[in-house]
């Protein structure tokens, strides 16, 4: 079969969800609507380039106006995992469905946990609680700084995380211990999803987060659509942290950034290259920055910003290129608690060849996305999902 595309940009704008799912009272999140309430609060968004795509066709959101000639073709997706996290969004996005949720820990990590960490490590544990990754570093690391203790803590997904300062505890050292916590997590008793390095510098009052931080992630459960164009020699472009996520599985090239301004830029940069297959982006700072922090304010500017990046993408973009862009969960940042919320996704699909998107059908997965690029580059189509691919090429 010959790719109708020859090349599709997958963009993740991580928790930018567009209202309450349909099973959102399971999630305890009725309410819900990530992209309404920042709109809300900003007295409108000004994402002129969104709204020419469609954003707005698929709900009206506050300041952005409805397009009577969308350049996309438009929809939203509900999630059929069970589960609102980073890992079970994507995993799902590439063809997987996941029916055990991975484990969060709002009351901390079990105390047997710890104590193996420790023996194995050979440092002591301080923390152990949901907190901000820059509030926790300002409570515990002048104590850090002085008994060489680790800072463990989590959030609202499923992490254990690890904050050492670099000149206390070498960065080849945290590595390490990530590894040895991985291996006491990587089973049913915790299911932890992701193992994170977080290593830091300066001094109290000053403290800073380093480049250095490491996912160590579960292997996804299944094969996913990136394990099936590595496969068949295509390539796969992971950028932000996509190889993370999926733990290197069906990855050719694994391309860092530090936040969503250099995500947009070496993803720009990423759209000259010449390959063929897939080139799959995560915008992390929509959700670890403000919706975690319940911050409408920074995460609406945050939108604004990238949406005036955008035509930077859609300028270099080939005929024989598609663009999609979604999200993997919620994060409103106006609701209770601090957790991801339940919601539909939008799912913005464009190409230079459109003359008029149309509405699709509502998704009831986020595996169609892998189904639809399985079709396009016809390697074996994933159990879960179907493709839209025949829907949008006109």
């Amino acid at each position: 079969m010959v790719a109708k595309f020859k090349r599709i940009f997958l963009v993740v704008l991580d928790s930018v969800g567009i209202g309450e799912a349909p099973d959102a009272a399971d999630f305890n999140d009725v309410g819900a609507d990530t992209l309404g309430h920042i709109a809300e609060h900003m007295n409108g968004l000004n994402m002129p380039t969104m709204g020419k795509l469609g954003l707005s066709n698929i709900k009206e959101i506050q300041g952005i106006e409805k397009a009577e000639t969308p350049l996309a073709h438009y929809t939203k997706m509900e999630e059929a995992s069970n589960g609102k996290d980073t890992m079970t969004g994507h995993w799902e996005l590439m063809g997987l469905q996941i029916e055990q949720p991975f484990q969060t820990f709002p009351n901390g990590f079990p105390d047997d946990l710890l104590a193996q960490i420790e023996a194995e490590s050979g440092r002591k544990i301080i923390g152990n609680k949901p907190a901000s990754g820059t509030e926790i570093l300002d409570e515990l690391g002048a104590e850090h700084m002085k008994t060489g203790a680790l800072i463990v803590y989590t959030s609202a997904d499923s992490v254990l995380q690890i904050a050492a300062h670099e000149e206390i505890v070498p960065i080849e050292e945290q590595y390490r211990i990530c590894e040895i916590a991985r291996k006491l997590t990587m089973n049913d008793k915790y299911m932890v999803g992701r193992i994170i390095a977080r290593p830091f510098i300066g001094k109290p009052g000053a403290f800073e987060r380093t480049s250095n931080r490491h996912d160590y992630a579960l292997k996804p459960f299944g094969r996913t659509v990136m394990n099936e164009l590595k496969d068949n020699q295509l390539d796969v472009l992971a950028l932000g942290k996509i190889a993370d996520i999926y733990d290197g599985e069906g990855v050719t090239e694994s391309i860092r950034t530090t936040d969503n301004d250099d995500g947009m830029e070496k993803f720009i940069q990423s759209v000259d290259k010449d390959f063929h297959g897939l080139n799959f982006l995560n915008l992390v700072d929509f959700d670890a920055k403000y919706g975690h922090r319940r911050d409408p304010q920074g995460y609406g500017e945050a939108l604004e910003t990238f949406d005036r990046r955008l035509p930077e993408v859609l300028e270099k973009l080939r005929e024989d290129d598609l663009f999609i862009l979604t999200a993997d969960h919620g994060n409103d940042p106006v609701h209770h608690g601090t957790d991801h919320t339940r919601e539909y996704v939008p799912l913005l699909v464009h190409h230079k060849g459109i003359v008029k998107g149309e509405a699709l059908p509502i998704r009831k997965t986020f595996a169609d996305i892998g189904a639809t690029i399985a079709d396009n580059f016809g390697v074996n189509m994933p159990v879960y999902g179907e493709s839209f691919l025949d829907a949008v090429k006109k």
